[in-house]
């Protein structure tokens, strides 16, 4: 029966796609993914950076969400700024839902003064939005006794629509403080897969943080930072708050965030300065409890590579690593 229930569900999700509105899939590992999180971060790290990331969201249900995202960056001094590109696949209920983008990005760095730096980016994206109509189920294929045995006698409708996306974001930052806010799908692309209008809500992100530098003589001389963050989210009446922090101990970085009234976040990594690895899981406190979503895990992997356009006096920002 609990299998028959999660069908359902996914099947009168999928039908009523024409009517309700998405939410964006989102990382825990925000800033092993920065350009997603915000646009304004392309170029940050001077030198080119790749990312991977890779999550695997309610493995316990049927109806899971996978998404995977690749990305490049990148600071470039003709152009006084970074340039990004991002790519990003989200797979919903065994891939009955999939959506697929591929996003150019630009931003600009603006030194305001010699301890305060500003950021402004732009991102331009197109999208993907498929339906697999073999992987629906109706109510007139149900047999009473039997379960799913009959063949049904709807007909797909479009199952597929291609979008444009624009989004937008800024980041200000010191040696040791950072803050910035960004708004995805400004245009409010239609993203319905059938007949009628389901226009994208824009997605409002507003972040900041600090590093606080340890060592010395202190006590805790062994840990060299402490990095309180705080995020905020929301999209069409979804509010969405994260709190944590994270530890730095050499190369090995740990944290945790608390994601107001859905999810307990551990996250581990190690970071070289070159090569980065991390992993995080989600612990479900919502009443989709993590007996029943097996909670959420999440890779994510980094590669900075040298540079020599890179300027001796290039700030880069004090955010965590993962």
């Amino acid at each position: 029966m609990k299998g028959l229930k999660h069908i359902l569900t996914i099947s009168l999700i999928c039908l009523a796609a024409g009517k309700v509105y998405s939410q964006d899939p989102q990382f825990t590992q925000f800033y092993a993914n920065p350009i997603y999180l915000n646009p304004a971060f392309a170029g940050s790290n001077g030198c080119p950076r790749f990312a991977m990331n890779y999550r695997n969201q309610w493995p316990s249900l049927t109806g899971n969400y996978v998404t995977t995202s690749a990305s490049y960056d990148q600071y470039f001094k003709n152009i006084s700024g970074g340039i990004g590109i991002i790519a990003l696949h989200d797979r919903q209920g065994q891939g009955t839902i999939s959506t697929t983008s591929l996003g150019l990005i630009y931003s600009y760095h603006l030194k305001v003064n010699r301890k305060f730096s500003m950021l402004f980016g732009a991102q331009a994206a197109m999208y993907n939005k498929s339906l697999d109509w073999d992987k629906l189920t109706f109510g007139d294929m149900i047999d009473p006794r039997r379960g799913f045995i009959y063949q049904t006698g709807d007909v797909a409708r479009g199952g597929s629509r291609y979008f444009f996306d624009a989004s937008a974001g800024f980041v200000g930052y010191s040696k040791h403080f950072f803050f910035g806010g960004a708004v995805h799908h400004l245009n409010r692309p239609n993203e319905s897969m059938i007949v009628g209008e389901s226009k994208l809500p824009m997605r409002f992100t507003g972040h900041m943080g600090a590093e606080i530098k340890l060592g010395g003589k202190s006590q805790y001389s062994n840990i060299t930072s402490i990095m309180p963050n705080v995020i905020y989210q929301y999209q069409n009446g979804f509010q969405e708050i994260s709190i944590g922090t994270y530890v730095k101990y050499g190369a090995f970085t740990a944290g945790a965030w608390f994601r107001n009234k859905d999810a307990f976040i551990l996250a581990i990594g190690v970071n070289t300065g070159k090569f980065k690895l991390g992993y995080s899981y989600d612990v479900t406190v919502s009443k989709l409890n993590n007996g029943v979503s097996g909670g959420s895990h999440e890779v994510s992997l980094g590669l900075n590579l040298s540079c020599k356009d890179k300027p001796l006096s290039f700030r880069t920002i004090s955010c965590p690593s993962f």
